[in-house]
């Protein structure tokens, strides 16, 4: 496994190392390119949760 941070490019939709596109465009650091990898699952996952909790305080 290699070393270093990854992140998810949110402009080309793919997973990059370290030297990439500008973090504006992108999510992480994530500490393997596996866990970058379900960064879009993860942040869905939590939304469609803070979503629910929402609605239950209402």
């Amino acid at each position: 496994m290699s070393e270093g941070q990854w992140w998810f490019c949110l402009k080309h939709m793919r997973v990059e190392p370290d030297a990439g596109c500008p973090n504006k465009d992108r999510m992480g650091p994530y500490v393997s390119e596996q866990e970058a990898s379900g960064a879009l699952q993860r942040a869905a996952e939590r939304n469609k949760a803070w979503d629910e909790a929402d609605q239950d305080d209402d």
